[in-house]
């Protein structure tokens, strides 16, 4: 799927909303909401009126890694980004190079064993291509260290051109983030719940809306080729798999948050529902495979060309994402990790004059009956 509009530099957002300006909190983003295909704007502090008792948000839990972490090659400089751990003790990275303004762009493609001098006297040897499309990922192995104490110790979180300055780690973290024992997390913040505060939650959840956590450990992007994403590891406890299935069977949708949250709970659903699983997931959402399980997504506002805009039109169809992206261009919002934001909603149907007047008229005599 590709869009036919170009989203101008201006758009990007360059700092989070809450380096913006005085009193703004991460919750000081606007909302673009998408009802099949009609589009209206709001701040993404109104979510609570927009969404009603028996919803349930899921939400993805996995933290983010300070996955960026210098290196050298001879005597050249490379920025190592380590993507997913395997189960084999090795780790799937990418090569890049400084590209003079604290961001990176691609490298060319470097031989088996290449090896990588890291800091604290570890080295990253280059074993095997990870295969798929592009080639720009490497399965590699750390001698003289763990992984997980050298991101803790020298990573910093991986940074886009687009952007105007390093963050702290911090910034990159959601509300929802969990640590997890073995310091796997993603590469890549989940940022469509970047806007969610500790307050946002508390109002959702007074006013009926329900919270189920599943985990998806997401790799690099590629921010030149859009490439579809590689397999991740993922999980979708069983008290989130039961929470799926009672609001599919009640009055409730199911809105994802982050295409993350759609690739974990798609993998785990079946034609019985969903069910508790663990493991990797390969699955790539398109319109001709559609989804089991979610009713709606509230999602960033990524570049047009990329590979995931096919789940939103799995979601919500095409003409939606169309009239969508181009109400979002008009209305300047902010495009990226720290910009605006886009929920995607079913269409409400349509309830005749008649109808209306039945059921009116059928809540009267039941509130009118003797007890």
């Amino acid at each position: 799927m590709t869009l036919a509009l170009r989203v101008p530099a201006e758009l990007s957002a360059r700092v989070p909303a809450e380096q913006r300006g005085q009193g703004r909190d991460r919750d000081s983003v606007r909302l673009l909401v998408s009802r099949g295909s009609e589009p209206t704007h709001h701040g993404f502090r109104e979510l609570p009126s927009l969404l009603r008792a028996g919803d349930l948000l899921v939400v993805n839990t996995s933290p983010t890694l300070a996955a960026a972490v210098d290196g050298r090659i001879g005597h050249a400089r490379v920025v190592v980004h380590f993507s997913t751990p395997g189960e084999d003790g090795r780790w799937a990275v990418e090569l890049r190079e400084p590209d003079g303004r604290g961001t990176t762009r691609p490298r060319a493609a470097e031989p088996a064993g290449t090896e990588v001098r890291l800091p604290a006297g570890m080295r990253l040897v280059l074993e095997e291509g990870l295969g798929g499309p592009g080639g720009r990922l490497w399965w590699a192995r750390v001698t003289a260290g763990a992984v997980p104490g050298l991101l803790r110790e020298h990573g910093r979180a991986i940074r886009y051109s687009y952007t105007e300055r390093d963050q702290p780690l911090s910034a990159y973290q959601t509300v929802f983030a969990l640590p997890s024992a073995d310091g796997s997390g993603s590469a890549e913040m989940p940022s469509a719940a970047r806007p969610f505060t500790a307050r946002l939650v508390a109002e959702l959840v007074s006013r009926g809306v329900q919270f189920a956590p599943v985990t998806l450990h997401t790799g690099v992007a590629s921010a030149e080729a859009h490439e579809p994403p590689y397999p991740e590891r993922f999980a979708v406890p069983e008290a989130s798999a039961r929470l799926i299935n009672a609001a599919r069977t009640g009055a409730g949708r199911v809105i994802a948050v982050g295409t993350t949250a759609v690739r974990a709970v798609e993998s785990a659903a079946g034609t019985d529902g969903v069910r508790a699983r663990a493991g990797w997931t390969d699955l790539v959402v398109t319109p001709e495979r559609g989804v089991r399980v979610v009713d709606g997504l509230l999602t960033g506002l990524h570049e047009p060309e990329a590979s995931h805009l096919l789940m939103l039109e799995a979601v919500a169809g095409r003409a939606a994402i169309d009239r969508g992206y181009a109400e979002a261009l008009r209305g300047l919002y902010l495009w990226h990790e720290f910009g605006d934001v886009h929920l995607l909603l079913p269409e409400e149907p349509t309830i005749s004059p008649l109808t209306q007047r039945i059921a009116s008229a059928t809540v009267g005599e039941k509130t009118s009956a003797p007890l």
